[in-house]
């Protein structure tokens, strides 16, 4: 409805934006920068930011970016499920079938890595997201298990995702050996002000907007509630489109802005 009210020829800030049209600020190219330094490196990443800052759209562009035939990816965000559920997992994204005591899946694990990188010369990336949930005997094992001839060789990249407090957890004195072989460590921070400006004008350019549908007004009221979370950005911009076209607004504003943030509960 709102899209033939704007002349808006496709839906603005859609999950399923191409990784090529993102908006390229400064700290996602930061955070891209960071994880391909690591991509280079190979062994262990860390990349945490709070709820809406955009990790995931990061990971998921970063995995677009290599190469299906050199890099096998495994991504894996932590649920609810046993620590043991955890690691067949990883052994069933390397593609095998996993057996049944903990020391058997640990040397599936590590074999499986071993002869991706050695036979089929491919390295396995594996991102582990919501990590901030593991449980602090999952993170004990994690500097064991990624620990390959003495940790003189690292045929495997691994990344740690998460919300910032698990940088915090990973301080504490029995979790140091896991934070120790961390060679990256990247904090996303939400976008600047100038940045929401920015980020609104370029998906509703991508949407197809001729000229301005927002006001200087209300592209503010969506920077001071949203705190630069694109996520939250995304839901006040849509909520206030719709809006607007019951209102019959040609320009969305501060006060339209404001029915949106109380309807959306922010």
């Amino acid at each position: 409805m709102y899209k033939s009210f704007y002349s808006l020829a496709q839906t603005p800030f859609s999950k399923n934006l191409r990784s090529a049209d993102a908006f390229q600020s400064t700290d996602h190219q930061g955070a891209l920068g960071a994880l391909d330094y690591l991509k280079k490196s190979r062994g262990m990443g860390l990349l945490i930011g709070d709820p809406g800052v955009g990790k995931t759209f990061t990971l998921r562009t970063f995995k677009e970016s290599l190469n299906p035939s050199l890099y096998h990816v495994v991504y894996f965000p932590l649920s609810t499920g046993g620590v043991m559920d955890f690691y067949r997992g990883l052994v069933y994204g390397l593609g095998e079938e996993p057996k049944f005591r903990k020391v058997d899946v640990f040397r599936q694990i590590q074999q499986g890595i071993e002869r991706m990188a050695h036979e089929r010369k491919m390295t396995p990336v594996f991102i582990l997201d919501e990590m901030h949930l593991a449980k602090d005997a999952f993170l004990q094992d994690l500097a064991i298990l990624f620990n390959f001839q003495m940790d003189s060789t690292n045929p495997f990249i691994l990344i740690l995702a998460g919300l910032p407090h698990l940088k915090t957890r990973l301080s504490i004195n029995h979790h140091r050996p896991l934070s120790q072989r961390l060679i990256m460590k990247y904090e996303i921070q939400p976008l600047v002000k100038e940045e929401v400006a920015e980020y609104i004008d370029h998906h509703m350019k991508l949407a197809g907007a001729k000229m301005p549908i927002f006001t200087e007004a209300a592209i503010e009221a969506i920077a001071l509630r949203s705190q630069g979370r694109p996520r939250v950005i995304n839901t006040l911009t849509i909520n206030s489109l719709l809006f607007g076209t019951q209102q019959k607004k040609e320009q969305i504003d501060e006060e339209v802005v404001r029915l949106a943030i109380e309807d959306s509960g922010l």
